[in-house]
């Protein structure tokens, strides 16, 4: 990016919404609801405490871009091999099950919407080659553009479902979840609370996958973002996704907790369950309405995963033997994207088809395992930062790298503790 002009905000925003899009998927319409129709409002606070305590370490990944006009894997190199090993090892270990669940939870919604009925499998073969279709022939720019107007779309129906929601609401005694603590200290209760924070707002890995949208964004406009540019998109699809994690836990809570419903174990039950909410508290008027947005949101998350997985994998590739990999791979005829892309959809429907209907397990396996990862990627990440390569005017000042230590021992700690649980019980 150096060689670029440098460009405006409206210009720079972008890779900050296309991590929110991709964010509010799984965490947001599936855990989120889910922990406010076991749990009330009691998780509110935690929710909120993990965002806040995983803000810097997303936060590093548009920095160092900016800063050094590397993505964030090089700055691993320069750590060591050993450092982009490890995230390697993170990356592999989880790409082909979180690719997985995004795509069940989108063949879930889309056999709601069309009354299908048909197996999850076929739905999800259905939808990984509709994306296969658009990443032949599409580009940066169409994702980003179809991101930021599905976005705006369900926020405006979440934000009015709540709105309502919260209006028919006679008292908040009655979902304050006060009276579930006790179950929090059970091992399916511990289990529920480290799944649901692995996911929030989303994965650390995507501090990686941002810092190359960052650099797509850039190749693609012809200008190159200042640090405070890039800053301000990061934070305005950060808190977007933050805030709209506590709207569907508010949802969830007003309209399942106060009722006494659990969710279905089922993708296509919960994705019934998930229209319910919103056709609810908007009208039944709204009912196709809010089931074209949530599977629109759900196919976008779908559609970023598998154009960020490959993207890593070849930018992982690359770095380990040296080359220069200031952009993104290309798509198109791109042979190695084609190569990688299908291997990783392969190992995706395989772990769809041995899951089969059990949902919700799948989705706590996926999101437990992004949370004991954790710790890894936010040490690397906060070295990386702080390494001499980063210009000095550009490293994070004293109080995010204080919030990212306290970031760092959060997360450490509570994997320990889930291992120790584990292993003694």
């Amino acid at each position: 990016m150096k060689d670029l002009r440098t460009g405006s905000l409206r210009q720079a925003i972008g890779p900050g919404l296309l991590m929110a899009g991709a964010a509010i998927g799984v965490s947001h319409l599936v855990q989120s609801t889910r922990a406010g129709a076991e749990y009330g409002l009691l998780l509110l606070p935690a929710i909120l405490l993990a965002c806040i305590l995983k803000y810097p370490f997303l936060e590093f990944g548009p920095r160092y871009a900016a800063a050094t006009g590397e993505h964030l894997l090089s700055g691993y190199r320069r750590l060591g091999r050993w450092a982009l090993g490890l995230f390697a090892l993170v990356t592999l270990g989880t790409m082909f099950i979180i690719q997985a669940v995004v795509t069940v939870v989108t063949a879930g919604l889309l056999g709601t919407l069309l009354g299908l009925d048909v197996s999850t499998f076929t739905l999800s073969v259905w939808i990984l080659a509709a994306c296969l279709v658009l990443l032949a022939v599409g580009d940066y720019r169409g994702v980003d553009l179809g991101m930021k107007l599905i976005m705006a779309v369900l926020t405006a129906c979440t934000v009015a479902a709540v709105a309502l929601a919260v209006w028919g609401m006679p008292q908040w005694q009655g979902i304050t979840g006060l009276e579930e603590a006790p179950r929090l200290w059970t091992g399916a209760g511990f289990a529920f609370l480290l799944a649901l924070l692995g996911w929030m707002p989303i994965p650390l890995d995507v501090a990686v996958w941002h810092s190359l949208w960052s650099l797509e964004r850039a190749r693609e406009t012809g200008t190159r973002p200042s640090l405070g540019q890039a800053l301000t998109d990061f934070r305005i699809g950060f808190w977007a996704a933050t805030l709209m994690a506590a709207a569907f836990l508010l949802l969830g809570a007003l309209t399942l907790y106060a009722d006494g419903r659990v969710f279905a174990d089922s993708a296509v039950g919960f994705a019934g369950q998930l229209v319910d909410l919103y056709a609810g508290t908007l009208g039944e008027w709204s009912r196709p309405i809010i089931a074209v947005a949530a599977l629109t949101t759900m196919f976008s998350t779908t559609l970023a995963v598998t154009d960020a997985y490959p993207r890593v994998v070849l930018a992982l590739w690359r770095t380990a033997r040296g080359q220069e990999t200031n952009h993104a791979a290309g798509r198109g005829g791109h042979l190695a994207y084609a190569l990688v892309l299908v291997g990783i959809l392969a190992g995706a429907l395989a772990l769809i088809r041995f899951a089969g209907e059990r949902f919700t397990a799948f989705i706590d396996l996926a999101t437990t395992l992004s949370f004991l990862s954790a710790p890894i990627l936010a040490w690397l990440t906060l070295r990386v930062v702080t390494h001499p390569h980063m210009p000095p005017a550009d490293r994070p000042g004293g109080l995010t790298l204080a919030l990212a230590w306290a970031g760092l021992v959060f997360l450490t700690g509570f994997s320990l503790v889930w291992l120790g649980w584990r292993l003694f019980g």
